[in-house]
């Protein structure tokens, strides 16, 4: 399970976490403008524009869980299991495997305008990377400074869904999350007003209390409300730095820890959290172990090169003493 978020300040950030209950060697990779992307049932692009993201690099292939290109466009695939469809070749559409669709969309468009003109005419279709790593069911978020959307192939055919909440998570469908959001109206940063009983004395007794209700488990529904609310109320100065820690200190508040979601094979629990600025091309991350922010930036790769350039994660915690 995952949480995705796209936030602003003066400058736009895109990022997210990624929980699972193991990692695959994942690494910050560059991807140059000359590198050529190929694509199993469409044309390479030889030539396209400079991304950079968290991959999984197998056979000299970026397979990209989120990444930002040099236009500032961002992309985020999430886990999708029981509603993801993906369908079988069909002619007259782009085919496009899931594991090609980040590079796909990143390589061709600069804003989230190009990007919805190729969705329109994309068939997800089934096609696994290979028998070792088969396709995993996601959905995607897509997002630059002037929205956002989200897409999901389930078996009706592909979904676009502007999202006005500018979060991400997991199931149900996305339509069902932004109508769950009604539930959680009278949540408020501010302290309650006594509605039920004006005639009693019910003050506040603590700070906070108007976010009563807010969720705080680890399920999808929860964590997308409970970004929500973080993401639509938080505040924070313009520099670079109070706008990134803001940006982890939201993605913190729906961490997983590891303990706390037993599942088959261990633990889920929050791998790496990322933030890009998406107008200058720096990719910060954090990891489970290692709680410092570290950063990679783009454009101090050779971005008219034609190799992957890759950064292993720095996973060890940094702890800075101060006496």
């Amino acid at each position: 399970m995952c949480t995705a978020v796209h936030f602003q300040t003066k400058d736009h950030y895109f990022g997210r976490n990624l929980d699972y209950e193991f990692a695959y060697h994942q690494t910050v990779t560059v991807t140059p403008r000359n590198f050529p992307l190929a694509f199993r049932r469409t044309d390479p692009i030889p030539s396209h524009y400079a991304m950079i993201g968290m991959a999984f690099v197998q056979d000299q292939y970026p397979l990209y869980y989120d990444a930002t290109n040099e236009k500032g466009l961002s992309m985020a695939g999430l886990n999708f299991p029981q509603n993801a469809a993906y369908k079988p070749f069909t002619e007259g559409l782009d085919n496009i495997t899931p594991f090609e669709f980040i590079p796909w969309i990143l390589g061709q468009c600069a804003d989230l305008r190009e990007a919805r003109a190729l969705l329109e005419q994309i068939n997800l279709y089934r096609e696994d990377f290979s028998p070792q790593l088969p396709l995993s069911p996601l959905h995607w978020m897509v997002a630059d400074r002037e929205g956002c959307l989200v897409v999901e192939s389930v078996a009706e055919g592909v979904r676009i869904y502007d999202n006005p909440v500018g979060v991400m998570t997991n199931n149900p469908t996305f339509d069902w999350h932004l109508t769950n959001l009604k539930n959680y109206a009278a949540l408020s940063k501010t302290d309650p007003e006594n509605r039920m009983a004006p005639e009693l004395d019910l003050t506040p007794y603590s700070r906070g209390m108007g976010g009563l209700g807010l969720p705080g488990d680890l399920s999808s529904a929860s964590r997308f409300v409970k970004a929500a609310f973080t993401r639509l109320n938080s505040r924070c100065g313009d520099s670079e730095n109070e706008s990134v820690s803001q940006f982890f200190h939201i993605l913190g508040s729906v961490a997983q820890q590891k303990g706390c979601c037993q599942v088959e094979h261990g633990f889920e629990y929050t791998i790496y959290s990322s933030c890009c600025n998406t107008d200058t091309g720096v990719y910060y991350y954090t990891t489970y172990e290692n709680s410092q922010i570290t950063g990679v930036d783009m454009h101090r790769e050779d971005l008219d090169g034609a190799e992957l350039v890759s950064y292993p994660l720095i996973e060890g915690q940094q702890i800075r003493m101060q006496n």
